[in-house]
């Protein structure tokens, strides 16, 4: 699994000019799933993400997580991280889950982070997704589940 972390002032997805998701201050994670991952690894990593400590204290210290500050989520499937651009000029999508699979692990994403009771949002899983948001910072992260489980 791969997810870029943006902190945000607001986000939303739009598909056929119709929202489906929208958020205010908070995460917009995209979030991509790889051969080989499985179910199994969807608490520890969305965990990480919600743990992140990534918004500013009174200190302007980045101490919060998104949990701390009561924020939103929208996640966002997105099959080009698990590309491979190295090799060639035409992206190599080998690494990427089947859509089957990786939908069944979106979906099992969606539901962990909903069941955590956070407000949150999404895309719709292989649509034309448009996605607006104003990065906060900018303040971005990369998760790797790769190197996430292989150093824990």
């Amino acid at each position: 699994m791969k997810a870029v972390i943006q902190r945000v002032l607001n986000a939303s997805c739009t598909v056929d000019g119709a929202v489906t998701g929208k958020i205010d201050s908070g995460l917009l994670i995209y979030f991509g799933v790889d051969k080989g991952d499985d179910e199994s690894m969807i608490p520890r990593f969305i965990d990480k993400i919600l743990k992140l400590r990534c918004f500013e204290d009174e200190k302007g210290k980045m101490n919060l997580s998104v949990v701390d500050i009561n924020g939103g989520i929208l996640i966002i499937s997105q099959f080009t991280l698990s590309s491979d651009i190295y090799h060639g000029n035409r992206p190599s999508f080998d690494a990427a889950e089947s859509p089957e699979r990786a939908n069944e692990l979106y979906e099992k994403a969606v539901e962990y982070i909903k069941a955590k009771g956070i407000e949150n949002g999404t895309g719709i899983f292989g649509a034309h997704m448009e996605i607006s948001y104003i990065n906060d910072g900018p303040v971005t992260f990369v998760l790797d589940s790769e190197k996430f489980f292989r150093k824990s």
